[in-house]
């Protein structure tokens, strides 16, 4: 005789729907003491530098001279860069340079709790071989006195060395 477990649609989805309530309600939740006022500066800081960067600013003018940016991944792009910098020279140029065209950002979300702000966004340029650079990233950043301190990137790294290994550098 084998044990059977029975799923009734109509309790266990109730049970299922308790369970979910009560794990909300006693689960992780924001500090008793977060700083709504940080989130809100925070939030709308980096909203405004994204608005910028839309109309062509630039917005590692965000970034603290001694940031600590960290690229995830595998690549020859991949890793941590202190100072600010370091990071555009190393890290940025690589494919700026590459590019005819400012990245254009489309921010899809942008969240913020204290000095921690997330924003899901995917750019789009030209590339100075006259083809699409197309690229989604999600960025971390930790700030303080509203710049970033930390920044940790998550994008397509392969789509990023393409362009740097297909296009010649501007200028050249």
């Amino acid at each position: 005789m084998t044990n059977r477990i029975a799923f009734h649609p109509a309790r266990g989805g109730r049970r299922l729907v308790a369970a979910l309530a009560l794990a909300l309600a006693v689960g992780p939740a924001l500090p008793a003491a977060a700083d709504t006022g940080a989130t809100a500066r925070n939030h709308a800081i980096v909203r405004q530098a994204f608005d910028n960067w839309t109309q062509g600013g630039n917005v590692f003018e965000l970034l603290s001279p001694d940031v600590v940016w960290t690229i995830h991944g595998s690549g020859p792009v991949a890793g941590t860069y202190r100072g600010r910098e370091a990071f555009v020279e190393d890290a940025s140029m690589p494919l700026v340079s590459r590019l005819a065209t400012p990245i254009v950002p489309r921010v899809h979300h942008l969240w913020a709790v204290e000095d921690r702000v997330i924003i899901r966004f995917e750019g789009s340029a030209t590339t100075t071989g006259g083809h699409p650079y197309n690229n989604q990233f999600v960025w971390i950043f930790r700030m303080r006195d509203g710049v970033v301190v930390e920044g940790e990137a998550f994008l397509d790294l392969a789509a990023y060395q393409a362009v740097v290994e297909n296009n010649p550098p501007r200028g050249r």
